[in-house]
């Protein structure tokens, strides 16, 4: 069985989590057993449009994830400062696939894990993850190294899934989920 969890929090940014979730749960079609879930440090978080999210377990389930991805919005300047909240993280790069959506980047930067790397991020914050050491690619939608991803653009989010399903799953799997979100013309029929 693999479990991906997205990472919500207070004032998180809408899309990044709906897009993630939505492209993930078109990979639990495929298995069945695929585990796909949402959390946080509460039984609900608030987006930064007011939606009220209920969570479906607490942030210590990303240590022991398949996938872990963290979204962006107002709320990460919060948590990326809150050695408490961070502290309940142990991820480990090597066994899981890691990735972000625009400042979400912030949040990996924070838990150590873009040291020496590059990476990016919406623009916004580009000095901000500097800050943290990161090499900053203000020109790329996507960067990877390893099991790391950050991308940027919350439409982004279609490509940076689309890596994060093929290292989990492979080429295939990835490119039936992708084409079934394309605009028509572009991908295949929704078989949904």
């Amino acid at each position: 069985m693999k479990k991906a969890v997205l990472v919500a929090f207070d004032n998180f940014t809408d899309i990044d989590i709906f897009l993630a979730w939505d492209l993930l749960n078109r990979v639990r079609r495929r298995d069945n057993e695929f585990v796909v879930k949402i959390v946080g440090t509460d039984t609900s978080h608030k987006s930064n449009c007011g939606i009220d999210l209920a969570t479906h377990g607490f942030i210590e389930e990303c240590n022991d994830a398949d996938l872990v991805f963290f979204g962006s919005g107002v709320g990460v300047r919060t948590v990326i400062k809150d050695s408490a909240y961070l502290d309940r993280f142990k991820l480990n790069p090597d066994k899981q696939i890691i990735c972000s959506m625009c400042s979400g980047a912030l949040i990996i930067a924070a838990l150590g894990h873009l040291k020496g790397l590059s990476a990016t991020t919406y623009p916004t914050v580009f000095e901000l993850l500097r800050s943290y050491g990161v090499e900053v690619l203000e020109d790329k939608h996507l960067v990877t190294h390893g099991n790391i991803g950050t991308a940027a653009g919350c439409l982004a989010a279609v490509d940076l899934m689309g890596w994060a399903i093929e290292k989990l799953y492979n080429e295939k799997i990835r490119e039936d989920v992708i084409a079934s979100v394309l605009p028509v013309g572009q991908g295949q029929a929704c078989l949904y």
